[in-house]
């Protein structure tokens, strides 16, 4: 299979020191090497997206809502759960998902209209070495693509490496998911690898494409989320003057 095209971690220079007692080349010592946050059930306020932990008494029905299109099957191929089959399947999977702390999910809430148009969750959380992953990304094909989801990605991104104190940021797909793939990159995360046969999903091998953004990365990545976000990026009709791809590729290569 063709790799993509996107900036690889292999192309970077890696720090290291060398053992005074080994001689070998070992990773640089942290000032604090102490564990980060465990992410809590608080609500992240932007100025286009709101995201709520996930709650079925309050989310229920609109997010029922949004993920029963007419092109459900299609949007949740590459999910690990299939679209919902029924009212009483979904609120099966959704009594479940308001329960589980790892993954931990959260609504994606619409400012604009107040209504829920998708989920995403934090998922790996793994403090002790300040790892964590977004993933199971539901947007609905109302904010699929707009301002409401790119900043509940910067919602995400600048809780966990700003407030919690994460150093890695994940995102993982399909490698078949073009479209997921091309998201990873104009978000501003790094491709690092094909991992074959990585993972079965609804009884099919899947071979996963590992992508990540460091807490060194996150600097420029904010300001350019930043920019991107600011209402003067926006004409009248709501279209972007700047891309954000074109500005997070720029942070990285800054």
């Amino acid at each position: 299979m063709k790799m993509p095209m996107t900036r690889s971690v292999h192309d970077e220079q890696v720090p290291r020191e060398i053992d005074p007692e080994t001689g070998l080349p070992i990773g640089p010592r942290l000032a604090d090497p102490g564990p980060a946050q465990r992410p809590e059930r608080a609500v992240l306020e932007g100025r286009y997206a709101r995201l709520e932990p996930l709650d079925p008494g309050r989310h229920r029905d609109e997010l029922l809502a949004a993920s029963t299109p007419p092109d459900a099957v299609s949007r949740f191929r590459y999910l690990f759960e299939s679209a919902p089959e029924s009212p009483e399947a979904f609120d099966a999977w959704l009594e479940a998902a308001a329960e589980s702390a790892d993954p931990l999910f959260f609504a994606v809430i619409d400012r604009a209209t107040g209504r829920v148009e998708g989920r995403q969750t934090l998922m790996r959380i793994t403090p002790v070495h300040r790892s964590i992953e977004i993933g199971n990304i539901y947007w609905g094909p109302r904010i699929a693509g707009t301002r409401v989801a790119t900043e509940a990605m910067y919602l995400f991104a600048a809780y966990v490496l700003d407030t919690l104190g994460y150093r890695r940021y994940e995102w993982k797909c399909d490698s078949l998911n073009a479209p997921s793939r091309r998201a990873a990159q104009r978000f501003g995360f790094t491709w690092e690898g094909h991992f074959r046969r990585a993972v079965i999903v609804r009884g099919r091998s899947r071979d996963t494409a590992w992508y990540a953004m460091i807490d060194e990365d996150w600097p420029a990545l904010r300001v350019a989320y930043e920019r991107w976000l600011a209402p003067g990026n926006f004409d009248a009709k709501g279209r972007q003057k700047t891309r954000l791809s074109e500005l997070t590729a720029a942070a990285l290569e800054a």
